[in-house]
């Protein structure tokens, strides 16, 4: 299946030879196609006069580095372009069809950037090791194949769904009901946990890195908005059919043993140690579960914000002081976010009143979750406590967070179905 097995991470080679079909044909191929026409997604992609099984013609990358195609040309001669899924720092992700298994594959295609490269080259080792562990590969997204085409890594997944945020975003931000946010929630920590008795911290959990298995969702009536809403759509919301996820993007994943000296984790699901720079390790993947969580019940990040100070003024706000031992500890760098070592300077160091705002606006934990969630409120509570501890030494574990009594509900009724 690999193109390019590695023997180990650390021997992995640096450069590759080019590939067959990396190099410009020296003569135009002979079979053509007059006309080709593709229906995907209720739309047709026109594409006359291209080889079929062929390479598309050598162009340059664009300006950032990013692979330029064109719908309906092949990325090799086995994986032809059905269109574009998403786009993000590493490159873009493209969905396309398999001509020699007959499936259809997402194509993760980075940027021909050297950092990027050598991110996307670790990526797939961390992705080889989760499958060699993974039976059933029902934990993280199955890498099929990878290969090196026209100085861009590319890797081959199965396809899934969209990912919890674009299922969010496209529903209005509306929050799942428990018994949904249950089931992830399990799923979730039992990844999580996974990837940690391999000795694998994944660094970047987030809506958008937990993607749905399957598309196919149903509308059901939406008794919050029903009363105070006054269009027809706001009477229903979409949920999704099955509560099967699984974890993507390991380009930030880390290795027990390697460096934990850089910052880590997209902002709103950055844990407190990482602000401070007191050093990371497994317990910043918890905090961002219990970020998660708390989105998922509620609709929105609990921490929006940009910045360090207003991002610890706000946890302050929601889960109460930073215990002192935490702020002693705290290196060089986050010093000016407190006053003499003792009490955050907050609101002084405020730079604005929309920021001092944002924070007042926000509820204390136990508050937020009980305007969201009607049954299992006080469990779901002490779970988010657990997992959202300022001190990582006494974060819950994840298999601890499993065997939690939120978790702990009969599946025969309050199970997640539709």
């Amino acid at each position: 299946m690999m193109e390019f097995p590695l023997k180990n991470m650390d021997k992995r080679p640096r450069k590759r030879p080019r590939l067959a079909w990396d190099v410009p044909p020296p003569l135009p191929l002979p079979k053509v196609i007059p006309a080709y026409n593709y229906a995907h997604s209720s739309s047709v992609f026109y594409n006359r006069g291209m080889p079929r099984y062929g390479s598309p013609p050598w162009r340059p990358d664009d300006k950032d580095g990013h692979y330029v195609f064109v719908i309906g040309e092949n990325i090799t001669p086995r994986y032809r372009i059905l269109g574009k899924m998403g786009e993000g720092t590493f490159g873009q992700v493209l969905e396309c069809f398999d001509n020699e298994n007959k499936e259809v594959v997402a194509i993760k295609v980075v940027r021909s950037i050297h950092k990027y490269r050598e991110a996307a080259m670790i990526e797939i080792d961390v992705l080889q090791r989760l499958a060699r562990h993974d039976v059933g590969g029902s934990r993280c997204v199955q890498i099929r194949n990878w290969f090196d085409y026209r100085n861009h890594i590319c890797i081959v997944f199965e396809k899934l769904g969209p990912s919890l945020y674009d299922f969010l975003r496209k529903n209005s931000y509306r929050s799942f009901p428990i018994d949904l946010v249950r089931e992830v929630g399990r799923q979730l920590l039992e990844s999580v946990a996974f990837m940690h008795d391999l000795h694998l911290i994944h660094t970047d959990l987030k809506p958008e890195n937990i993607l749905l298995v399957s598309s196919e969702y149903v509308k059901v009536p939406d008794y919050k908005f029903l009363a105070r809403s006054t269009k027809y759509g706001s009477y229903f919301k979409n949920l999704p059919k099955s509560s099967a996820i699984k974890l993507i993007d390991f380009g930030s994943t880390t290795f027990e043993h390697q460096d934990h000296s850089y910052v880590v984790s997209t902002r709103h699901y950055r844990a407190p140690e990482v602000i401070l720079g007191l050093g990371w390790n497994y317990p910043c993947d918890l905090w961002s579960v219990g970020c998660i969580l708390v989105e998922l019940c509620s609709g929105e990040a609990l921490f929006q914000t940009h910045e360090n100070l207003e991002h610890l003024a706000m946890m302050e706000r929601v889960l109460g002081p930073i215990p002192q031992h935490l702020v002693l500890k705290a290196d060089h760098l986050a010093e000016k976010y407190f006053r003499s070592h003792s009490r955050l300077d907050w609101p002084d160091g405020a730079t604005s009143r929309e920021s001092m705002r944002a924070v007042c606006k926000l509820p204390r934990l136990p508050n937020l979750i009980m305007q969201h969630v009607d049954h299992s409120a006080g469990d779901l509570i002490d779970l988010v406590q657990g997992l959202l501890r300022y001190d990582p030494a006494e974060r819950l574990k994840a298999r601890e967070a499993l065997r939690h009594p939120f978790f702990m509900r009969d599946p025969r009724r309050f199970g997640y179905t539709l």
